[in-house]
C-alpha cells in the first residue's frame, strides 16, 4: 500500500530594504499582508506578518517563511514610538513607504499598486520613505 502525503509548499524570505529615513528616532513598523482589505493598515489582519525595528537598525528587515502568493508591504516610521501613524489634519506626520514605491496622491495607495508576487525564491523589495510634514 502506497501513501501519498502532500508536501508543504516551498517558503521564501522577503528582505525589505528601507532608504530615506529622516532620523534614527523611534521605530519602523513593517507589515506584510496578502489581504487587500487590510492594506495599508494591517493591524486587524490576523494573517499579516508585522515587525517593529528600532529606526537606527531598520536598513534591512527580513520576513522569513513566506508562502507563495501575492503580497504588499506597508512601512511607517513611528518616530515617537507610539505604535501608530500620527496624523495632522488628515496628513501623515510620520514617514511611510510601500512596496513597489507607488505614486502617492490623496490618500494611501491601493493594494494593487503595491502588490508583488512571491514564488519559491527569496526576494528583496526596495522601499523609499516619504514624509509629508
Amino acid at each position: 500500500m502506497l501513501l501519498c502525503t502532500g508536501a508543504a509548499p516551498p517558503m521564501a524570505s522577503i528582505d525589505v530594504a528601507i532608504t530615506g529615513l529622516r532620523s534614527a528616532k523611534g521605530n519602523v513598523l513593517v507589515c506584510l499582508t496578502a489581504n487587500p482589505k487590510h492594506f495599508p493598515d494591517c493591524a486587524k489582519d490576523p494573517k499579516a506578518q508585522k515587525l517593529s525595528v528600532a529606526a537606527a537598525k531598520a536598513g534591512l528587515v527580513k520576513f522569513a517563511g513566506v508562502a507563495p502568493g501575492t503580497y504588499a508591504v506597508a512601512v511607517v516610521h513611528d518616530e515617537n514610538a507610539n505604535n501608530k501613524m500620527d496624523l495632522a489634519i488628515f496628513m501623515p506626520k510620520e514617514g511611510f513607504a510601500f512596496s513597489r514605491n507607488p505614486a502617492i496622491g490623496f490618500g494611501p495607495p491601493k493594494f494593487k499598486s503595491a502588490q508583488f508576487n512571491v514564488a519559491n525564491a527569496d526576494m528583496t523589495q526596495n522601499v523609499k520613505m516619504k514624509y509629508m510634514l
